[in-house]
C-alpha cells in the first residue's frame, strides 16, 4: 500500500523504520517544523524527519495541518495514513483523504490512557502493565474503533525513556500486523468501551515539583514518569535541584516530609509514607551527578529539609 506516515518523536522511529524495510510504500512523511534546541537554540529537525531524509522520502513539516496540508495530502493520492504521535489533530477532511483511512499506533491499552502522553503517565499512575493499541483515528481524541491490541510489563525500573523505547518496538511490529490484516480485508474494527475511557492532559513543568508529603512510591513513579521532560525538583535553601534517579527506602523516620535523614552514599528523603534514596541530582547550573559523587563535593547535613 501507498502509505502517508505522521509523526515527530523517538517514539514514531523504529515504526517508520519497520514500514521501510516491508513491502509497503512510504510516499511521504509529515512531521513537525523543526525547533530550537539547546543553549545556542539551534533549530533541530525531528527524529523521524531525519530517518526520512537518509531514505530520500519526500518530507511536510506543517505549522498546522488543518490549514496548510489538505491539498497537498490529497496530491499524494495514498492508500492509507498512520500517525504515530504526530503531535497535530487532523480534521475530517483530512480522515477522509486516503481510501483506508488513517490508523494510529497509540501507547496504551485503549480506552484507557487517552491522551498526549499515555507512557509517562502510566509510569507515573504506578501501573505495572500498558501496551499498544493499534486504532482507526476519528474526529475524537483516541476514540476511534481498534484493530489490534499488544500488552507489555511495566518494569519497576522503567522510566519515560526505557518504556517508550519498548513500546516503540512493540507498536513497530503491531503496525505491520494491522496494515497486513486491513491490505487482505481481514481487519477487525471494535468499537471503544467510553465507559471504561480515561483521558490524561499533556505534561507541564509544573508537574515536576515534588510533594515530599506524598509517599516514595508516589514520588518514585513521578521521578521515573518524567525522566526525560520535565524532570522532577525541588528546592533546598533556595537553590533548585532535578531528581534524575531515586528508590524506594522502606525506612521511616520520626521527622517531617521533605527531610534529608542519610547521606551516605545516596541523599535519603523523607516522604509521607517510608523514605526516598535519591540517586541521581542535578543542582541548578551544574551537571547531573549521581548522589555519591555529588556528596564529595558539597556539604549536606542531615536535617536540612527540601521544599
Amino acid at each position: 500500500m501507498k502509505i502517508v506516515y505522521l509523526g515527530t518523536p523517538e517514539f514514531a522511529v523504529l515504526p517508520l523504520e519497520k514500514l521501510l524495510k516491508s513491502h509497503h510504500n512510504v510516499i511521504a512523511v509529515v512531521s513537525q517544523p523543526d525547533r530550537p534546541a539547546g543553549r545556542g537554540y539551534k533549530l533541530i529537525s525531528p527524529p523521524v524527519v531525519n530517518i526520512a531524509k537518509d531514505n530520500n522520502i519526500p518530507v511536510y513539516q506543517f505549522k498546522s495541518i488543518k490549514k496548510e496540508g489538505v491539498e497537498t495530502l490529497k496530491k499524494l493520492k495514498p492508500d492509507i495514513m498512520v500517525t504515530a504521535a504526530f503531535g497535530q489533530i487532523l480534521s475530517k477532511e483530512i480522515l477522509e483523504v486516503a481510501s483506508y483511512g488513517v490508523i494510529n499506533i497509540h501507547g496504551s491499552l485503549l480506552p484507557k490512557y487517552r491522551g498526549a502522553a499515555p507512557i509517562q503517565w502510566a509510569i507515573i499512575n504506578g501501573e505495572t502493565k500498558t501496551g499498544i493499541t493499534i486504532m482507526r483515528t476519528a474526529t475524537g481524541i483516541d476514540t476511534g474503533d481498534m484493530i489490534l491490541k499488544k500488552e507489555i510489563d511495566i518494569k519497576p525500573l522503567d522510566n519515560s525513556i526505557t518504556l517508550t523505547k519498548r513500546m516503540s518496538e512493540i507498536g513497530a511490529d503491531a503496525l505491520i500486523e494491522a496494515l497486513e490484516l486491513i491490505e487482505q480485508g481481514k481487519a477487525t474494527y471494535t468499537p471503544q468501551d467510553d465507559t471504561q475511557s480515561s483521558y490524561y492532559p499533556m505534561l507541564t513543568k509544573e508537574m515536576g515539583k515534588i510533594d515530599w508529603s506524598k509517599s516514595a512510591h508516589e514520588i518514585n513513579c513521578l521521578i521515573r514518569g518524567l525522566y526525560e521532560w520535565p524532570s522532577t525538583y525541588s528546592t533546598l535553601w533556595g537553590i533548585k535541584y532535578k531528581i534524575l534517579e531515586a528508590e524506594i527506602n522502606q525506612k521511616s523516620y520520626p521527622v517531617k516530609s521533605g527531610t534529608i535523614v542519610n547521606i551516605d552514599n545516596y541523599i535519603t528523603v523523607m516522604c509521607g509514607e517510608n523514605s526516598l534514596n535519591i540517586l541521581t541530582i542535578q543542582e541548578q547550573g551544574g551537571k547531573a551527578m549521581k548522589a555519591a559523587d555529588y556528596l564529595r563535593g558539597h556539604k549536606r547535613y542531615i536535617g536540612e529539609r527540601f521544599e
